[in-house]
């Protein structure tokens, strides 16, 4: 389950920080923390991020957080955190947490005496270690060895980055071949019933296989060579639409 707004001040060190408003969507997803220090974020930020107005280096106006609230809405952020105290923002005012309920734009409050980062620290540990937990339930659910390593390893482009130091050729160039080379194994060898399998003629296989063997590199009658095929053949078939994502990957 990934962080959400509303997790922030359960996390160990945050029960100081409030969320004052925009409780409507208080189960945004944080995907990361950001300190804004200009008097605009949006060129900066991606959607998702947990943004924190400090008011350090320039002065905020109850007009100046509207705009930022606003600015929130347009730019996806996750939530707002007002750092509040006596030195820059005094305190929240009324009218932003009504306005912030209208829009449903999740807004925090954290006292100015909280280090900062402390505060970031704790919220990208917490995302991290939710990633990773969402990771494992994935992974225990994987229902074959090829379909772990393959959600282990990552996007499409992650798996033929990995695959890639072992073969000659671009992972993309042998897609078309993958078909083959999955009868091939299937039957152990036997091209005959591979080709029976693929409804083509058995001197066509064979070229196919042949221009596999080449582009690779790899030679079938090496031992270590044929684990390499196996495993090739095994993440790439358990890769969905693979052929689709792969030709799009850098």
């Amino acid at each position: 389950m990934p962080l959400r707004c509303n997790d922030i001040p359960q996390l160990p060190g945050l029960s100081a920080m409030q969320l004052r408003a925009g409780l409507a969507g208080a189960q945004r997803p944080v995907r990361w923390p950001y300190v804004a220090e200009n008097r605009s974020f949006s060129p900066w930020v991606k959607g998702g991020e947990l943004v924190f107005i400090t008011g350090i280096s320039r002065h905020h106006s109850q007009s100046s957080l509207t705009e930022r609230l606003y600015e929130a809405v347009a730019s996806e952020v996750a939530g707002l955190v007002i750092l509040t105290g006596d030195a820059y923002i005094g305190q929240v005012p009324n009218a932003l947490l009504r306005l912030a309920d209208q829009l449903a734009m999740p807004l925090l409050e954290q006292p100015y005496s909280l280090p900062m980062v402390q505060v970031t620290e704790t919220i990208g540990r917490a995302i991290v270690q939710r990633e990773q937990e969402q990771a494992r339930q994935q992974e225990l659910l994987a229902g074959s060895l090829p379909e772990r390593l393959q959600q282990r390893l990552g996007s499409p482009a992650e798996v033929a980055d990995f695959l890639q130091p072992f073969i000659q050729c671009p992972v993309t160039a042998l897609l078309p071949l993958l078909d083959s080379l999955g009868a091939w194994l299937a039957h152990q060898g036997n091209l005959s019933a591979a080709a029976k399998a693929l409804g083509c003629h058995r001197n066509s296989l064979r070229y196919r296989l042949d221009k596999l063997f080449r582009l690779t590199g790899l030679d079938p009658q090496q031992a270590a060579d044929q684990h390499t095929l196996i495993l090739l053949h095994a993440l790439l078939a358990e890769l969905p639409r693979a052929s689709a994502r792969l030709e799009t990957a850098p």
